[in-house]
């Protein structure tokens, strides 16, 4: 049945995409976690998941098998050097062409800085409808619905789009699984036509020079500070550095300018999963909670015995963090007999 206004067909459109963003054969993490939600969703409406890669001699790499032992039941491969590296005119371009010619329901995109760059580009002349930054997807009576934090993170709005195909989503790194994956899985690799010329681009890289920019959402072990670090995170540095892990902060945190908005967690935030989360001086607003809830581990230090991370939290220590910090990297470190009895 025709969709509104819009012109659009949407019983021609099926099948579940997920974008697997890959820079010199590295495949970015948030990839594997759609995998898992795109083939949720993909079950949920009885049709395929499809993922698509771009890049530069991937018949060399493993990826498109990877992506079918992680779920995919096919596999689109645009192979080119134009792809390499990313530039968001030729990725854009290819993609717009592949939704076209074959007409995906629903699309899945990181929330990288790459997924975010082009996402725009193939929404915006398709007509699609693209919710931005989503940490929840959902089929709720054969609709699919995204979700995203609204009003500073204090709400989250549920989003539909009900008239346009594809239903594009760009999803925040961290909230979903990584797809495990299964060597048994069968499933079809297709090389696609790649309709993209350089000369035809408009742009051209130079140079290419990687920055220093935090990635916490992959980190095992993470030791985060709210307003009680009272602006001195240097002992979460270094307990973070005995443990092998990472520091991240609170909005408030991070507003007071005691730590970088690229280690923020929360639902303005990142999502983190880590194996144990420490919650230093942070009293556990709904809206931090939701970017760590699925830690296996958390342990919250907190002078406040009513603070709510502690009904979020598997061992909790009432106790000013600045003297328990320093005991616990004075414990984990190698030289143990400084520890007080």
């Amino acid at each position: 049945m025709p969709g509104g206004d819009s012109g659009v067909d949407v019983e021609q459109y099926d099948d579940v995409w997920v974008f697997v963003e890959q820079h010199d054969g590295e495949v970015a993490g948030v990839a594997w976690e759609l995998l898992t939600k795109g083939r949720d969703l993909a079950d949920q409406r009885e049709e395929d998941l499809v993922a698509l890669v771009m890049g530069e001699d991937l018949d060399e790499t493993s990826i498109p098998e990877e992506c079918i032992a992680r779920g995919a039941d096919r596999v689109l491969v645009a192979d080119d050097p134009v792809f390499e590296p990313y530039r968001s005119d030729p990725y854009g371009e290819q993609f717009r062409y592949l939704v076209e010619e074959r007409k995906p329901a629903i699309a899945l995109i990181g929330g990288t800085h790459t997924g975010r760059d082009f996402a725009g580009r193939v929404a915006v002349p398709n007509h699609a409808g693209l919710t931005a930054d989503c940490t929840e997807l959902e089929m709720e009576n054969g609709r699919y619905e995204m979700r995203r934090p609204a009003f500073g993170g204090d709400a989250l709005a549920t989003i539909i789009c009900p008239d346009h195909r594809p239903q594009m989503s760009t999803v925040r790194p961290g909230v979903f699984p990584t797809a495990e994956p299964d060597d048994d899985r069968e499933g079809e690799v297709i090389e696609v036509e790649v309709v993209v010329q350089e000369e035809g681009t408009m742009t051209e890289v130079l140079e290419r020079e990687v920055g220093d920019v935090a990635d916490i959402t992959d980190a095992e072990v993470v030791v985060a500070g709210g307003i009680g670090v009272e602006g001195d995170f240097e002992p979460l540095w270094d307990l973070a550095e005995v443990l092998g892990g990472t520091v991240a902060g609170t909005r408030d945190a991070v507003e007071e300018g005691w730590i970088e908005p690229a280690r923020q967690v929360g639902q303005t935030g990142k999502t983190v999963r880590p194996d144990l989360y420490i919650a230093a001086g942070i009293s556990g607003a709904i809206q931090h909670l939701e970017g760590m809830d699925d830690s296996e581990t958390v342990i919250a230090i907190n002078t406040d015995p009513n603070a709510p991370i502690f009904d979020n939290a598997d061992y909790g220590i009432v106790a000013d963090l600045h003297e328990v910090i320093p005991e616990l990297i004075a414990y984990f470190s190698e030289d143990r007999q400084e520890v007080p009895a």
